[in-house]
């Protein structure tokens, strides 16, 4: 099992604020995982996401804003 990745870590690597990665996370671009209040991101499924060139959700899928 992968240890997850919090929301401060992923925008390190993706040189992005943590609020856009939330909104990422929350409107369904990026996969995601919610424990309680905390958003968490699998490491495996941010790698599959990027291998799929940054399509891991079918349009149906995506949540809405």
């Amino acid at each position: 099992m992968d240890k997850l990745i919090t929301v401060h870590d992923l925008a390190e690597q993706w040189s992005l604020s943590e609020d856009r990665i939330y909104t990422l996370a929350r409107e369904g671009i990026i996969p995601s995982i919610r424990i309680g209040r905390t958003v968490r991101f699998s490491p495996s499924a941010i790698q599959e996401f990027l291998s799929n060139g940054g399509k891991s959700l079918s349009d149906e899928d995506k949540r809405e804003p």
